[in-house]
């Protein structure tokens, strides 16, 4: 490979050998362009989580509402079910709005802007989506290309700082045509090749012109600041089975998990005082430690059985738990409640 080719056109050779094969894409250079509903499902559903855990998400999803009309008339319960275990729940809340303004528009915007301007769309997602499904020229910057970016210029800011810069040196290299392709291979050589950690310049196509590279310390970048201490929390939920099912509740559609079913509980904070849901003889079965994105939480779990349901609500029966579409948390609460109770049983 030339060194004097230009560093677009080593990587969309590479990418025209290498690309993965993925569901909602088409293959490299195809004159067929992607169907703008799966391209932008798939950037949505891979926000902060990996392609390995968005497969069979995006399978599911396709399946059971194969086209954004689809989408749009989903029931809102249905979906947020559908999407537990994903995390990030305002994804899953903007994903419906975004999908009846498409409705209503009569399609996507085939624009950057015109996409932009829909809900739940970032300047990343739309300028990905911009790219991959209509062929327009736009700089698209998600992590992996961040890295790339960072050590192909050896930018010593750190980031977030570095990001304004990291963009525009994007801009300076993506290429006119093919910028869909571009933009999947920049993101591909970063998930493979350009790894955080021990990167395989000996299979990259750009270490000839990589300054990272040529310093020598190529995992020096991007420079990240000290990671500070996730500030703590304590919360409580109550795990209370009666007649082979468990009671849950749908949290408020605004805030953490908004609108998923859980189990039933106070707020988080401080100290993890919550009345329960019933009187009953409680016992604490055990601790579960979660991390969302700005703290860690530590939920306590109170156990109970009654012989008739004393209250209102959705009773669940406790052998089909699995099919509640309860978010992390609360899957990994119901299974430490439903292992108190089977011992019990014994």
């Amino acid at each position: 490979m030339s060194v004097d080719m230009p560093v677009s056109q080593r990587l969309l050779d590479w990418y025209d050998t290498h690309a993965r094969t993925l569901p909602w894409r088409t293959p490299p250079g195809a004159v067929e362009r992607p169907d703008p509903y799966r391209v932008w499902l798939s950037e949505i559903m891979l926000q902060q989580t990996t392609v390995a855990a968005v497969g069979p998400y995006f399978g599911k999803f396709v399946g059971r509402w194969p086209t954004v009309t689809d989408l749009a008339a989903a029931d809102e319960a249905e979906l947020m079910a559908a999407w537990a275990g994903l995390g990030y729940y305002a994804r899953a809340r903007n994903l419906i709005a975004c999908a009846r303004e498409v409705t209503r528009l009569g399609g996507f915007p085939a624009t950057e802007e015109g996409l932009r301007a829909l809900p739940g769309i970032g300047a990343y997602t739309a300028a990905a989506v911009a790219a991959i499904a209509f062929g327009e020229r736009a700089v698209v910057v998600d992590a992996n290309v961040e890295r790339v970016v960072s050590r192909l210029f050896a930018i010593s800011e750190p980031l977030p700082g570095s990001r304004a810069r990291i963009r525009a040196l994007a801009d300076t290299i993506t290429p006119d045509q093919r910028a869909g392709d571009f933009a999947q291979a920049m993101m591909d050589l970063g998930a493979t090749v350009c790894t955080p950690r021990n990167p395989r310049c000996d299979a990259c196509p750009l270490t000839s012109a990589c300054a990272a590279h040529a310093e020598g310390k190529p995992e020096a970048y991007p420079v990240k600041p000290a990671k500070k201490a996730k500030p703590r929390r304590r919360g409580i939920a109550y795990w209370l089975e009666s007649e082979g099912a468990v009671l849950l509740i749908r949290r408020p559609d605004k805030g953490m998990l908004g609108g998923m079913r859980a189990l039933p509980g106070g707020e988080w904070g401080e100290t993890t005082e919550a009345a329960p849901p019933a009187p009953a003889r409680w016992r604490h079965v055990g601790t579960v430690e979660h991390v969302f994105t700005h703290f860690a939480l530590s939920l306590d779990l109170m156990a109970a059985e009654l012989p008739k349901r004393p209250v209102e609500g959705e009773w669940w029966p406790i052998d089909l738990i699995e099919q509640a579409g309860l978010p992390t948390l609360y899957a990994r609460a119901a299974a430490l409640g439903r292992a108190s109770s089977e011992m019990l049983a014994l």
